[in-house]
């Protein structure tokens, strides 16, 4: 058997654990998803509720609510598809909903051409509850405890817009599974790398 140097030892060992508690924790992540999405399931055949105005969480995605636009302050862009599924630019409208509070995020549809601009002012809107496109790098929205921004898909698109696709619970992510084996694999050829090179090392010269 190999001799094992102090230093190096505690190096590798110390990057194995972490590989496998980084396998423990998907591990953990992927319960808490299929709790999630069994709870989003059941939010598809909830009758409909008051679009919530401050950040609660994810627990009411994939439900239909109300909300009411009293004004249109801009309108943010971004890539999207369409209810009859072609690809364009769906138009999300910030709104204000009073004198005070967070603003109110719609979903007003989808136009194939780049450069239309909707005329839409607001009024009632009925619509499912989403996410708000996030922009925060990867890592930061791993390790940030701050609930993401809820947003309102419209059943009824502004004029010229063709209704956006209503949310799918199979876009919603559950790979953990796959990532935890990944990790303990790394953890496995780490070790078996680091014998295996002490062996190498330790070899009697010819």
């Amino acid at each position: 058997m190999p001799r094992f140097p102090l230093i190096p030892t505690i190096i590798v060992a110390l990057a194995v654990a972490a590989m496998i508690g980084l396998g423990i924790w998907q591990l953990e992540r992927r319960s808490a998803k299929l709790a999630a999405l069994r709870l989003y399931a059941q939010n598809l055949g909830k009758p409909k509720m008051a679009f919530p105005r401050l950040p609660v969480g994810d627990e009411n995605l994939f439900r239909r609510a109300d909300a009411f636009c009293l004004e249109v302050i801009d309108w943010q862009p971004q890539g999207g598809r369409s209810i009859k599924g072609t690809n364009g630019y769906r138009h999300i409208a910030r709104c204000r909903t009073g004198a005070e509070g967070p603003l109110l995020l719609v979903d007003m549809g989808v136009a194939a051409n780049p450069t239309f601009f909707p005329t839409w002012s607001g009024g009632k809107v009925t619509g499912t509850i989403t996410h708000a496109p996030d922009h925060r790098p990867l890592l930061a929205g791993l390790f940030d405890s701050e609930p993401k921004h809820l947003m309102l898909i419209s059943e009824s698109a502004a004029p010229g817009l063709e209704p956006t696709a209503k949310p799918d619970l199979s876009s919603v992510p559950n790979n953990h599974l796959s990532y935890a084996v990944q990790w303990f694999l790394f953890a496995l050829i780490a070790s078996v790398i680091y014998v295996l090179a002490l062996r190498w090392r330790q070899k009697p010269k010819a």
